[in-house]
């Protein structure tokens, strides 16, 4: 296989930024987002995250997978766009069911090798193995030991994020009645992570929402700590949550007190419409991993 034609595809879960995918090719499949009419939108092509940040003080919608008949057009739009494998990375299983029809999917690809990746994340963690797949993919590494870097990548890779009210996550699902419950009288906004399995679980309680974007802050050099080696940082802020600017200065301040290398830019990302149905629309969240060439 010549190891520079693997397409890298991924869902709209995974809040890959738009001018990298243009720039590099990534083909996005979108998740839906289910409003009560009974009409079903394409996350970030029916409907745009501004668009749905006002929606949702009329409803909150439900989300689902994609068809997998968009899955299967992916698939073999970019073999006929002369790709000779691919690689898929999806937000985690234990969060959505797209990685397991991914995988059905895929086994039914004849002649045409697809790997599917689990982030066990989501939101722009996710993304952050997206990107990390591109540019193994642009770099030459051979298919076999993309396909295994990735998978490590994404068990070192974390997501911390944060928002101003839990009634999102309780409603779809994502958390507990008692967490929430707990969480509304002692007014504590937890920072959210996901555990090894893909699922989302309380990192840790704080009360008061910028306590919490500075835990956000903690857990992030904590375990830029922990990896000892060069990392990636990315930060996402949802619509009219802009703090970017001083999130980074202590994420940068913080890694050089500790002696940890940043590998490139800090990412910034916004927050897609099919997220924000089970987040609101007031969401910061931080994304860390080793940098992938450590596991070369």
């Amino acid at each position: 296989m010549d190891v520079r034609r693997i397409a890298i595809l991924t869902d709209t879960g995974t809040n890959t930024p738009r001018p990298f995918i243009t720039a590099h090719d990534v083909r996005e499949v979108a998740l839906r987002i289910n409003l009560s009419d009974g009409s079903s939108l394409r996350s970030g092509t029916d409907i745009t995250s501004e668009q749905m940040t006002a929606l949702l003080a009329k409803e909150i919608p439900t989300t689902s997978l994609p068809s997998p008949d968009e899955i299967r057009a992916a698939l073999e739009q970019v073999r006929a766009d002369g790709y000779e494998g691919a690689i898929f990375v999806s937000i985690a299983a234990g969060l959505s069911a797209t990685n397991q029809t991914v995988r059905l999917i895929a086994g039914q690809m004849s002649g045409f090798p697809v790997a599917v990746i689990d982030t066990r994340s989501i939101g722009i963690a996710a993304g952050m193995v997206t990107i990390a797949a591109v540019e193994m993919a642009e770099a030459g590494i051979p298919f076999e030991e993309m396909v295994s870097a990735l998978d490590r990548l994404s068990r070192d890779t974390r997501v911390f994020f944060s928002t101003k009210t839990l009634e999102y996550l309780r409603k779809g699902g994502r958390i507990s009645e008692a967490v929430y419950r707990l969480g509304s009288f002692l007014r504590i906004n937890p920072v959210i992570t996901c555990d090894r399995g893909g699922r989302y679980t309380v990192a840790r309680r704080v009360r008061g929402w910028e306590r919490s974007l500075d835990m956000e802050v903690s857990l992030v050099l904590e375990h830029a700590q922990e990896l000892g080696r060069p990392v990636r940082l990315a930060i996402c802020c949802s619509e009219g949550n802009d703090h970017f600017d001083e999130l980074e200065r202590k994420l940068r301040e913080g890694l050089a007190e500790r002696g940890v290398e940043l590998a490139g830019e800090v990412l910034r990302s916004g927050v897609s419409p099919d997220l924000l149905v089970h987040t609101g629309p007031d969401l910061v969240g931080m994304g860390i991993q080793p940098h992938w060439e450590c596991f070369r």
